[in-house]
């Protein structure tokens, strides 16, 4: 009888120290900076903008040319025939071979009224021209239209800077002293100070260039490149003592 005594006193004591070891993992797996008391991390989170504009310096415009044949040779051959007169009027008129590339060859079968039967097929070519010269722009476009007459489509043109890298330290630089700025007065008006960074987070750059309208009524259109705006947003968070 003694013996089964001193046998449950021992596993009684063995399941007091396992719950002890279970409440200290506990504590250990809850610790870690407090949003309370003494040990509390204070800290600002802030949005900051900047943005600049510069004047575009290059022109890219997508052309293609289109042609309706009976057959699938027809088509392809006809629009192709046009297309290469086109990019060799083009690099005889001073733009690099390099700077004219193929972005799309397509092929559809045209039908017939009653929807079923092929009368024939549609080819299309299409092309991106980079126009460095942007005084040559319009010479250029019209270059094209005369040579690809009336199998000519302008799909879109754009402008863009070739080297934004200036604009983009310039946008960068702003926002992170207008997310400054705005942490500053936080810390102000809370009747703290700004510590240091503990993170930055960044998004934006370039806005992207915007087409003219489709067709061949943007010849009739002056040619403007304007104003291309380069704009950053920066995420920062500021500790504060």
């Amino acid at each position: 009888m003694p013996i089964a005594v001193r046998a449950k006193t021992r596993l009684l004591t063995l399941v007091a120290a396992a719950l002890a070891v279970a409440g200290v993992a506990a504590c250990d797996a809850n610790s870690g900076p407090t949003t309370g008391g003494s040990g509390e991390v204070r800290q600002v989170t802030v949005v900051g903008s900047g943005e600049v504009q510069g004047t575009p310096d290059t022109l890219t415009a997508n052309v293609a040319m289109e042609a309706i044949a009976a057959d699938v040779t027809g088509a392809m051959n006809q629009s192709g025939e046009r297309q290469q007169a086109v990019i060799d009027a083009l690099v005889g008129a001073g733009i690099p071979r390099e700077d004219i590339s193929t972005t799309q060859v397509s092929l559809q079968p045209q039908f017939g009224a009653d929807g079923t039967e092929i009368i024939g097929y549609r080819a299309n070519n299409s092309i991106d021209v980079k126009i460095r010269e942007l005084s040559a722009a319009s010479q250029a476009l019209a270059l094209i239209v005369s040579t690809g007459g009336d199998a000519t489509r302008i799909n879109s043109v754009g402008y863009s800077i070739e080297d934004d890298s200036e604009l983009i330290r310039d946008a960068r630089a702003r926002a992170f002293q207008d997310a400054k700025a705005r942490a500053e007065q936080y810390a102000e008006l809370s009747g703290l100070e700004l510590g240091k960074v503990i993170s930055i987070a960044e998004s934006g750059g370039a806005a992207p260039p915007t087409p003219m309208p489709r067709g061949e009524a943007a010849m009739a259109v002056p040619l403007e490149p304007g104003q291309q705006t380069v704009g950053f947003s920066v995420t920062v968070i500021w500790e504060l003592a």
